[in-house]
């Protein structure tokens, strides 16, 4: 799971809270009503922690794509299985020039490993418990069924590396394809606060009557209906390929 740091955490909540709190006196008009939105503010270090999660899914997928790609082309060329992944790190510098990409790390790591006598399947195994993305998972328990069966492991490698990054570009184009309906999901759930807002600012007599007696009612249940759109249009646009 990813984690937050100090700073991250305390931006969001301070973020959070604030959001709930204009969110509050945009509809109610009224400090003390505001103030108890502000507890909302807890839920967002949460949701950005899914959030970077997500990100940083997809990116590590990207990375171990090229990766893949990498070892195919070194098993193609003839080299053995140890020899293509313990190349990966450099194959990756042209793709990835910044020495913190996760995957070049990870990589370093593996052939230091192989280096020092270590056994492929451990490093790598070691490797999937450490990032925790399927493909990787998947990969891992290819090269250790095919290591026990003695089967031939270059041809099982390369083709469960074709197989594993055709379907990580299939995602890569899928999730290309809904960016744009989650943009405009986001652009959906704005609208009504910032038409409130003008219509608060511009006329504010015609507002009035939503900010006493049974207009509390009336904005209170247009915000929970509000509310519940919110939650659907995320779950609508918010799952994983």
């Amino acid at each position: 799971m990813t984690r937050l740091s100090r700073l991250q955490y305390g931006a969001a909540l301070a973020a959070g809270g604030l959001a709930g709190f204009a969110a509050g006196y945009l509809f109610y008009r009224s400090v003390w009503i505001a103030l108890l939105f502000s507890p909302l503010g807890f839920a967002a270090p949460g949701w950005l922690r899914k959030e970077l999660a997500l990100w940083r899914k997809r990116r590590i997928a990207l990375q171990f794509k090229e990766a893949l790609q990498s070892i195919a082309s070194s098993l193609s060329a003839g080299r053995s299985v140890e020899n293509a992944v313990a190349s990966v790190s450099d194959e990756l510098r042209t793709v990835f020039p910044d020495p913190r990409t996760e995957m070049r790390l990870e990589f370093e790591r593996i052939r230091a490993g192989i280096r020092n006598g270590d056994n492929l399947e451990a490093c790598l195994r070691a490797f999937s418990d450490r990032v925790r993305l399927e493909e990787i998972a998947r990969f891992c328990d290819v090269l250790a069924i095919a290591k026990r069966s003695g089967g031939d492991m270059v041809a099982i490698v390369r083709r469960t590396a074709g197989a594993i990054g055709e379907k990580l570009e299939i995602e890569r184009e899928i999730s290309v394809m809904v960016a744009q309906k989650r943009f405009e999901a986001r652009i959906m759930m704005a609208v009504p606060f910032v038409f409130m807002a003008v219509l608060s600012w511009a006329a504010p007599d015609y507002m009035a009557p939503l900010h006493r007696g049974t207009g509390y009612a009336v904005v209170t249940a247009a915000l929970m209906m509000l509310a519940g759109c919110i939650y659907l249009i995320r779950k609508w646009t918010s799952f994983e390929v």
